[in-house]
């Protein structure tokens, strides 16, 4: 079954040749790394005050984690508007529709931050109100300072994804390195220095998330770019180009969103298995990421080249970009599962935790790395580049279904009939990576995921 046609793409000029591919993708990987690198850092400094902060924060974070893909996926949703927009050579109506998506994640994240404060004792009790009190407690505080802190991620992920659109990852990811810099440092001053614990690490995380979109916007402001936001306090919601917007956003939303849900309940199914099997899945999961940092950053990158390709109305071009893109994914996620899986027993021994805790995080990674190379690539990768071309919803329905039907509930099954332990939630999640791959490769050769509804000037 041919994948694209070659003839075709040989009679024009690419997009994007292998240097403007490097220098788009290279940086996002780069912050991706960081990003990770950083969150094991956190979860080691956090680890050694104890056991109950690192398993609050840990707990926390799943919350927060679900927070955080609704902004992942509003900056999904700007990537590939504005990419369109860019492709099809209307880079003023890319400008009109970034203020539209600054103005949306704006009072969206302003809610949440709202309702995370006034019900955030009420919210952690219902979730994990089975975990120990001095877990409880240190949960509570990291979980309300980090809620100060989402309008703050979310601008940052729309401020970042501007640029992105735009074939410009560089800025972004200079930030963001200065931005963990910050954050580690002042990981060190509040915990070690300052004796705060978790509330120490959680202002660390505001800290470093509050300079990072003050930096992002002000350069926004400047002339000369491909897209420019300013005059903020003048934006005025526009319901057409926010529709259209939200057309991608909100199902990326929903399955980002929904995913986290089915993680929030398999979180709140561990936190019954006692602190150890809480700490040893928090640093698999962590593991889990950094071993997917390359693959995301190549798929973030996709987004925008298929996103120009749809907006060009080239579509032969958008396939061969996603056949060579996940290419360079399947490669990068073999070689990092291997990186991972030798430096687990280094980190879990530096992070101080419990052995038998280790050597079931051990167990874990190994049992991962022998899996996510067969199947990752086909169930996350490729929905990268079926959403910038407008078949969001399909993703949106594919991974809502499996998330619950393979992960949580065979979860579910197995640790209540079965008492597998951690062991159960691992196995749920490799069923549900391998329904995605099967479905979403057998998409992919379909065709029907190019749309070609490319936005109109409004």
């Amino acid at each position: 079954m041919k994948l694209y046609d070659k003839e075709q793409i040989d009679r024009q000029n690419m997009l994007f040749d292998n240097r403007s591919l490097v220098w788009l993708l290279f940086p996002i990987i780069i912050e991706q790394f960081l990003n990770s690198l950083m969150g094991m850092v956190d979860t080691m400094m956090v680890s050694t005050v104890g056991s109950y902060a690192i398993s609050a924060v840990s707990l926390v974070d799943s919350i927060n984690n679900l927070v955080i893909q609704i902004f992942v996926a509003m900056a999904a949703g700007a990537v590939i508007v504005c990419s369109q927009y860019i492709g099809g050579g209307n880079r003023e109506e890319s400008s009109r529709a970034a203020g539209q998506v600054v103005l949306t994640v704006f009072v969206i994240a302003l809610s949440i931050t709202a309702f995370c404060i006034l019900g955030g004792e009420r919210l952690l009790d219902l979730i994990f109100g089975a975990v120990e009190d001095s877990v409880m407690e240190n949960a509570l505080v990291y979980f309300m300072i980090t809620a100060v802190s989402y309008p703050f991620l979310a601008l940052f992920s729309a401020g970042a994804a501007f640029y992105r659109a735009s074939g410009n990852s560089k800025l972004p990811t200079k930030i963001s390195v200065v931005s963990n810099v910050m954050n580690v440092t002042g990981n060190a001053l509040f915990i070690y220095g300052l004796q705060w614990g978790v509330a120490g690490a959680a202002l660390a995380t505001l800290l470093s998330r509050v300079f990072s979109t003050a930096v992002i916007y002000w350069q926004l402001r400047k002339p000369g770019q491909t897209i420019v936001v300013k005059n903020y306090l003048n934006i005025r919601p526009d319901a057409a180009l926010i529709v259209k917007i939200m057309a991608i956003g909100i199902p990326a939303g929903i399955e980002n969103g929904m995913f986290q849900f089915g993680k929030l309940a398999i979180s709140s199914t561990v936190s019954t298995m006692g602190t150890m099997a809480i700490s040893a899945q928090a640093m698999t999961d962590i593991l889990e990421n950094v071993n997917g940092i390359f693959s995301n950053g190549v798929g973030i990158g996709l987004m925008t080249v298929v996103g120009q390709c749809i907006g060009a109305h080239r579509k032969e071009e958008a396939k061969y970009y996603v056949v060579k893109l996940m290419g360079i994914a399947w490669i990068g996620v073999f070689a990092s599962c291997l990186l991972v899986l030798a430096v687990t027993k280094p980190v879990t021994w530096l992070s101080g935790m419990e052995p038998d805790a280790a050597e079931l995080c051990f167990k874990l990674v190994t049992a991962m790395t022998i899996v996510k190379p067969l199947l990752w690539v086909g169930a996350f990768g490729l929905p990268y580049g079926f959403r910038a071309a407008g078949d969001a919803k399909f993703s949106m329905l594919v991974s809502v279904i499996t998330m619950w039907s393979c992960r949580v509930a065979i979860c579910v099954f197995l640790v209540n009939v079965y008492d597998l332990g951690l062991a159960a939630v691992w196995i749920g999640m490799f069923a549900d990576w391998g329904v995605r791959a099967l479905i979403f490769t057998m998409r992919f050769f379909s065709g029907k995921w190019i749309h070609e509804d490319v936005p109109e000037r409004t």
